[in-house]
């Protein structure tokens, strides 16, 4: 059998957290800054977990 190939587009993007849940980083924090609040642009820099409806299939294309 052939193996599976890991996308790599979800590779680049998330990480795994030693419990298994999926770590990503927030949308909307790489251009167009001047017009978002400092608060927004604060709170947009730190990472959060997946949704949990969406692990099933994230965890497929990295493979897990």
């Amino acid at each position: 059998m052939p193996k599976m190939k890991t996308n790599s587009a979800a590779k680049k993007r998330f990480k795994l957290t030693g419990t298994g849940k999926i770590k990503r980083k927030h949308a909307f924090h790489s251009h167009i800054l001047t017009k978002k609040t400092t608060k927004q642009k604060r709170n947009l820099a730190h990472s959060t977990l997946v949704f949990s409806g969406d692990e099933t299939r994230i965890k497929a294309m990295l493979g897990i």
